[in-house]
């Protein structure tokens, strides 16, 4: 009967939250970082970990910029990640080096290019680069003891791992036409190291999310403990527990979130460790009122004249009714997790390099704010981190009225 029950509230709450388009919108917002997280670098332009590969010669390019690129075969053995090396924090080893050019022509055996650079003037010397083509579409030994050579038209050298080769000029220059010359567009442009900013936009949704979701974990496993023994068991317990939720609630927040971050180090697992730690005040007040309230109802007197054990009174017959407020201060406390968490990080002792933060992002790119041409790159990451708050407080909202269902 308490099961049937208990699903008709859930199966009316989400009737109910479906109506409301300002949640709805909030969710698809939610459901869509969730996606860019998990999938990682299967879906970022840039698939290295943490989008890091960046061109020092393209720094600050504009948005939907697109340059031609050479694509040069990096001289190591790197091992292919597959789909699941991808997700969340992985990504692919660069298995290229890419240059930007202007122009390329072949020259035997060799491809000369002219270089690109978005910090040159119409005035600069155009700079010139040499490569041979075997070393454009291979991993070669590319030493004085292992030189590529060119004996009738075709070029013999030895790979990476040992294997002797024997390619001809006119494949080679074939290949690297069709495979190694790309366009290469950069959506929403470049930062000053030259990465893309897209890419570097997309990795920090992971650490926004997951800091968001540790700390909540956190503060609400702490939270909804002590505020439920502090309300349900009262007395000297709850002259305790409030005494300790008055110290932690008279320091401010931000202050006793920067001293635990020194005292136990920079870093991200640090961050939301803070955070989850200082925001579990909150909830244990409202989850202690909501239990005040509640346990003086006949059917709770009713479950104890029954017998029922005190944790099945507390989480079969108090809790659900109390969920509502708690799913709100968690939407709520996951909001003002991604807000602290890009402050510290803007502050320098948050997330460290090479981890991407938006919070660090808007402080490498703070001075562009005032150059109008330029201001994208610190307000790119700034408008993910309103959007993304924006969400979660639409969606706190539409949850707390979908869970009044006994106003229906």
């Amino acid at each position: 009967m308490t099961k049937n029950k208990s699903q008709s509230i859930y199966a009316k709450s989400w009737a109910k939250l479906k109506k409301d388009k300002a949640a709805m919108l909030g969710l698809l917002v939610i459901l869509l970082a969730v996606l860019v997280s998990v999938l990682g670098g299967n879906i970022r332009p840039d698939a290295s970990p943490f989008a890091n590969d960046g061109i020092s010669s393209i720094g600050k390019l504009g948005t939907y910029s697109t340059i031609k690129t050479l694509k040069v075969k990096r001289n190591k053995n790197i091992t292919t990640t597959n789909f699941f090396g991808k997700l969340f924090f992985g990504g692919q080893e660069p298995i290229y080096n890419i240059i930007p050019i202007t122009d390329y022509h072949f020259e035997k055996d060799k491809i000369s290019v002219t270089l690109y650079s978005s910090y040159k003037t119409k005035n600069s010397t155009p700079e010139h680069e040499t490569y041979n083509l075997a070393d454009v579409c291979y991993s070669i030994k590319n030493t004085v003891d292992f030189k590529p050579t060119l004996k009738n038209n075709k070029i013999n050298f030895t790979t990476f791992d040992q294997h002797q080769k024997e390619v001809s000029i006119k494949d080679l220059q074939h290949e690297i036409e069709t495979r190694n010359i790309q366009d290469k567009t950069y959506w929403l442009g470049t930062d000053v190291q030259g990465r893309d900013l897209l890419s570097r936009t997309m990795a920090g949704t992971i650490v926004s999310l997951s800091v968001g979701l540790i700390a909540v974990l956190i503060s609400l496993i702490i939270g909804v403990t002590l505020g439920a023994i502090a309300g349900y068991y009262r007395g000297w317990v709850d002259d305790l527990i409030m005494w300790f939720i008055n110290v932690v609630w008279s320091i401010p927040t931000l202050l006793l979130i920067i001293a635990v971050t020194l005292f136990l180090g920079k870093g991200f697992y640090t961050v939301f460790l803070a955070v989850g730690l200082t925001m579990w005040v909150e909830l244990a007040r409202v989850v202690r009122g909501q239990i005040l309230s509640i346990r003086e109802k006949e059917y709770i007197e009713a479950g104890k004249a029954l017998g029922f054990s005190n944790y099945r009174i507390i989480t079969k017959h108090i809790f659900p009714n109390i969920i509502g407020s708690i799913i709100v201060i968690c939407a709520s406390n996951f909001a003002a997790a991604i807000l602290i968490e890009a402050g510290l990080s803007f502050l320098g002792i948050g997330s460290q390099i090479p981890m991407v933060s938006w919070g660090t992002m808007i402080e490498q790119h703070r001075s562009f704010i005032t150059h109008s041409d330029k201001a994208f790159l610190a307000l790119i990451p700034g408008l993910s981190i309103i959007f993304l708050v924006f969400a979660f407080m639409l969606l706190g909202n539409g949850l707390r009225d979908s869970f009044d269902v006994h106003e229906e």
